[in-house]
């Protein structure tokens, strides 16, 4: 039970002063105060979104009272209006508050005792008038104008974004991005927000426009469409879509007929926003395929960079033999054929590819080709996509890995949506890695923004290494980057297929291989690390996977509740991530006397939870402390995906402590925990790059089309020691025949392609 509680439904209406302002995030308005009543005593603590307000004001707010059991009654603020002070002792109340840079209680006394009830007026109308007042200046008398006149701006242009419905941080964006011109733009073109402001999509532009007025068949407004239905296809993975299908959603989305489209398109190709590719099918047709314009110049950039990348050493196969004799000799380890092959295109390679399966013998050949390297004096960096693929790196090389984000160094300029945006990375074509070669692990989780951002930085001369497995689910991110690089035939490729004798003990590992040939698996539990429960109700399946990840897993496979995952493909639903997450936090982590929490969004937050970050954060601090607390490490940007536990809870500095996986330690404001989540389940999908000791995965029912073998293949492949399945054979059996995967329209094998003609 959390210690707080709503009453529900009951609307509440308060006004008074801004007494205190407790805490502020800047960037996106989540504020808390303390408004004075008038005619009362009493305080009232307001909770919401107040991107303009200051200390001193007069504002009505409107919201559900709750009553916390540490903090008393408070409201949860869904809308405020602000009002201009209007007599002498509002006026210096306002101005005494510090809403004024330079102005403290002292000179706000003295400026209304001068001017009385109009303060304001004079403020606004005859500022130099200010400079009569003893310790103001003509230039304070300016600033003080200035400041006065920004705030006022900002507060109309608040109050007017509030009929929209757009408050908080986006809002700060809106005006922010053409201040006095904010209302001007709106009104004649209230779609160009989806083009200059990152956040803003066309469902929230289209919602300003039509209460303005403007029609539907409005040529700004198809044009808007057409580019958000390819930005929606990139959040499925998309970089381009089929005119067709591009019409078909377009006809939906705006109601428009055909002809009006197809007007547009050809404007918006001519204009460069739109790319339109023709390529010949299969049976001697065309498809037309339509990109945004930064897609189709992103796919052919990374096709470009890589051709310049692939060079050939002209290293003789002798020298390449007598040093691999000498590194398996030191490594005690003896290759196989496949394996010597793919050390010898690694070492006389520019760009080479190294595939497979668990237990082929990557990480064996990696080692074998990283001392080749070393051997000749290389400077080798490696990288990976997540933290945890990192780490893993790093325990199976010996070496240093990092992500990939912080091998390029990210800066403060980060685009949210984790595209590629010149200044994003510190590390570019200005300023190169330092290395001579790059290896780069779990490749098919790169998208083909975050390879962009690599190549860039990836000087001519320096070796490409891509490790990775082909079978796994692609990128959550547009593209298929590993896929299409395969395809195209244009680079060494190893392919790694023998399993070796140690991994052949291991049923996860044999399961695997079945699965992604389709084979049948054995489910009889007389395996020591592969496990199915069959149940068939959803109740059971739960209470089931709550005992195995705190009662029985830890002492099977020697670990804690923490590093047993639960996997499970649905978001939504009794086995979705929303509900196991509930129900696992009770049982694995449950309310107790010293154990701090904290509730949002109808979601409670309690030290000791595992949690997971859901959205690239490229200014988000942190450090990595050593045994006594000193720093060892320190910079910016936390990723989607990266999984951590509260450490600590801290409501008077409105602040949780989190440390993740890979040892950064972020302190997170109250006011940014909307882009976490718990992690007790995560979605098959958000596990791609991670290893845990053991998977636990509720499997029953869902939409039999996405249910795919690659999505169990990607889930079998996540676990070190155990793998439990449970719920339904039938639908593993099911999985396993459904070789069927989500399309994804893709170009990047066409261009390098074309490029290597």
């Amino acid at each position: 039970m959390s210690d707080r509680f709503v009453i529900w439904g009951i609307m509440e209406q308060r006004e008074g002063y801004i007494e205190h302002i407790k805490f502020r995030n800047p960037d996106n308005g989540y504020t808390i105060f303390t408004l004075s009543m008038a005619g009362d005593e009493e305080e009232l603590t307001c909770v919401g979104s107040f991107p303009v307000i200051s200390e001193g004001e007069y504002v009505a707010v409107e919201g559900n009272m709750t009553v916390h059991s540490l903090y008393g009654e408070q409201m949860q603020v869904t809308g405020f209006t602000v009002s201009i002070p209007k007599d002498s002792l509002s006026m210096e109340r306002y101005l005494g508050s510090g809403a004024i840079k330079g102005i403290g209680l002292t000179m706000a006394s003295r400026i209304v005792q001068k001017f009385g009830d109009a303060t304001f007026r004079i403020i606004e109308r005859e500022p130099e008038r200010l400079a009569e007042i003893k310790g103001i200046s003509e230039r304070m008398a300016r600033d003080i104008y200035a400041q006065f006149k920004e705030k006022q701006g900002m507060r109309e242009a608040m109050m007017y974004l509030q009929r929209y419905s757009i408050t908080g941080a986006l809002a700060v964006k809106i005006y922010k991005q053409y201040g006095a011109e904010m209302r001007n733009v709106l009104e004649s073109d209230p779609y160009r927000l989806t083009e200059d402001i990152s956040g803003v999509g066309f469902k929230t532009a289209d919602i300003i426009a039509m209460s303005m007025g403007i029609q539907a068949d409005s040529e700004n407004r198809i044009r808007a469409g057409i580019l958000y239905a390819l930005q929606l296809a990139a959040q499925y993975g998309h970089v381009y879509l089929p005119e067709p299908e591009l019409y078909r959603y377009c006809i939906e989305l705006l109601g428009v007929p055909f002809e009006l489209l197809e007007h547009i398109v050809a404007e918006l190709t001519i204009d460069r926003k739109l790319i339109v590719k023709v390529k010949e099918t299969a049976d001697g047709g065309e498809e037309r395929q339509v990109y945004a314009a930064v897609s189709y110049f992103t796919e052919l950039g990374v096709a470009r960079m890589l051709h310049d990348l692939n060079f050939r050493d002209d290293i003789s196969d002798q020298a390449v033999a007598r040093q691999l004799t000498k590194i398996e000799d030191n490594l005690d380890i003896e290759l196989d054929d496949i394996q010597r092959r793919a050390v010898f295109e690694a070492a006389r390679s520019g760009v080479f590819v190294l595939t497979g399966g668990p237990g082929t013998g990557k990480t064996t050949t990696i080692n074998a080709i990283i001392s080749l390297f070393e051997s000749r004096g290389l400077h080798i960096l490696l990288a990976a996509p997540t933290g945890r693929a990192a780490k893993r790196m790093t325990e199976a090389t010996g070496r240093e890995a990092r992500t990939i984000h912080r091998l390029l160094e990210v800066s403060r300029m980060g685009d949210e949506n984790g595209e590629f945006r010149r200044g994003m990375f510190q590390r570019n074509e200005d300023n190169p890695l330092e290395a001579d070669v790059v290896i780069i692990d779990e490749m098919s989780m790169v998208d083909i923004y975050l390879m962009n951002a690599l190549l860039h930085a990836v000087p001519v001369g320096t070796r490409l290494i891509l490790v990775g497995d082909s079978n796994q689910l692609p990128s959550v991110g547009p593209g298929n980057v590993l896929r299409d690089i395969l395809a195209s035939g244009a680079f060494p490729i190893v392919c790694l297929t023998k399993i070796f004798r140690q991994a052949e003990e291991s049923d996860i590992v044999v399961n695997a291989h079945r699965i992604n040939n389709g084979e049948e698996i054995r489910l009889d539990n007389k395996s020591k690390d592969f496990f199915m429960m069959r149940r068939s109700d959803p109740q059971v399946i739960i209470r089931e996977v709550c005992q195995l990840v705190r009662d029985k897993l830890p002492k099977y496979v020697k670990t804690t509740a923490a590093e047993i995952q639960v996997l499970t493909p649905m978001r939504k639903g009794e086995l979705g991530v929303e509900n196991l997450n509930r129900v696992l936090q009770e049982y694995i982590n449950p309310p107790e006397e010293g154990r701090q929490e904290y509730e949002t969004r109808g979601v409670c937050f309690r030290e000791g939870d595992k949690v997971m970050q859901i959205k690239n954060n490229y200014q988000m601090e942190w450090e990595v402390r050593g045994v006594r607390g000193t720093i060892k490490d320190a910079g910016t940007g936390i990723y989607n995906g990266d999984i951590g536990i509260i450490k600590s809870i801290n409501r008077f500095a409105e602040e949780m402590e989190i440390q993740f996986d890979d040892g950064r330690t972020v302190q997170y404001p109250f006011g940014s925990l909307e882009d976490l989540e718990h992690a007790y389940a995560v979605t098959i999908h958000k596990s791609q790059g991670s290893e845990y000791p053991a998977v636990v995965l509720p499997i029953l029912s869902g939409p039999r089309m996405l249910l795919s073998r690659n999505l169990l293949y990607t889930a079998v492949t996540r676990a070190v020691s155990c793998v439990t399945i449970v719920g339904s054979e039938e639908m593993v059996r099911h999985m396993i025949k459904n070789a069927n995967e989500q399309k994804r329209y893709t170009g990047l094998c066409d261009r390098i392609r074309e490029i290597n003609v």
